[in-house]
C-alpha cells in the first residue's frame, strides 16, 4: 500500500536540521508500528499540485502552522480534494491541522480555542472503539501542539477521543474510510519537548513548564500508530 502524504506545513526552521520534515516523522512512525507502506509526498503548501484522490491507495494530511480560517491559495483545492477523497472512500487520515481541515471541509466548525495552547503530552479518553481500535485502553497519552480546535464536528463524524481541553480530539467518519486526530502520534519525545520550549514567550511559562513535565508520562503513540495502520489496512 502506498501512502500519499499531503504536506501542509514544515517543521519550524530552528528545529528542522535536528528533526527533519514532517513526512519523515510519519514514515518512521509507521515503520516502528510494523507497517510496510510505501510513501510519496505532495508538499501542497509549497505549490505542489493536488493529486487525484481516485488514483491513491491512502492519504495522510499533516500538521501545519496555518489555520483553516486563513487565506492561502492551497486551502480551497485541499478542501475539494478532501471532499472528493471522502466520496470515493479513499482511506484518509488527518493529524492536527489535517484533523481540522478535514472537519472544516466536511461541514464542521474549526476555530482558535479560547482555552489557549495545548502542549506536551495530553491524556485523552477513548469514547468509541471502531474495529481498528479493538482492545484500546480507556486512556491514551499522546503529544500535542495546537491552539485551534474542532469546535463542532461534522455530522458525518463520531468522536472517538476526547478530553476536557480537547472535546473533539479524535474523529472517525461514517464512510468507514476517514479518520483524524488532534494530537500527534508521529512526534518523538525529543521533538515534543523542543516544540514546547519553542512556544515559550507565545504560550504562558506555566503552560510550557507543565508541557515539559507531562512528557515524563509514558507515551501511547505506538499504540495509536498501530490503530492507524490497522485503519488503513481495513479501509483499503
Amino acid at each position: 500500500m502506498k501512502i500519499t502524504i499531503i504536506q501542509t506545513g514544515e517543521v519550524p526552521v530552528s528545529l528542522r536540521q535536528s528533526f527533519g520534515p514532517y513526512p519523515a516523522m510519519f514514515e518512521r512512525m509507521f515503520a516502528r508500528a510494523g507497517h510496510d507502506f510505501a510513501f510519496e509526498t505532495a508538499p501542497v503548501f509549497d505549490g505542489a499540485p493536488m493529486p487525484d484522490a481516485a488514483s491513491l491507495d491512502g492519504i495522510v494530511i499533516t500538521g501545519s502552522a496555518a489555520g483553516v480560517y486563513e487565506d492561502h491559495a492551497w486551502l480551497e483545492p485541499l478542501r475539494a480534494f478532501i471532499r472528493n477523497a471522502y466520496d470515493l472512500r479513499t482511506p484518509m487520515l488527518g493529524v492536527c491541522f489535517g484533523h481540522q481541515i478535514m472537519a472544516d471541509a466536511l461541514g464542521g466548525d474549526v476555530r482558535k480555542s479560547e482555552k489557549g495552547w495545548g502542549l506536551g503530552r495530553h491524556v485523552y479518553g477513548v469514547r468509541q472503539r471502531p474495529a481498528f481500535m479493538n482492545g484500546a485502553p480507556d486512556l491514551l497519552a499522546v503529544a500535542c501542539s495546537h491552539q485551534d480546535q474542532v469546535i463542532v464536528p461534522p455530522a458525518e463524524a463520531e468522536v472517538i477521543l476526547a478530553s476536557d481541553f480537547t472535546p473533539n480530539a479524535g474523529l472517525a467518519y461514517r464512510n468507514g474510510a476517514a479518520l483524524s486526530f488532534q494530537p500527534h502520534p508521529e512526534f518523538d519525545d525529543d521533538y515534543t519537548l523542543a516544540l514546547a520550549e519553542l512556544r515559550r514567550g507565545k504560550a504562558p511559562d506555566a503552560v510550557v513548564d507543565a508541557a515539559i513535565a507531562s512528557v515524563e508520562r509514558k507515551s501511547d503513540s505506538a499504540d495509536v500508530a498501530r490503530y492507524i495502520g490497522a485503519f488503513f489496512e481495513k479501509a483499503a
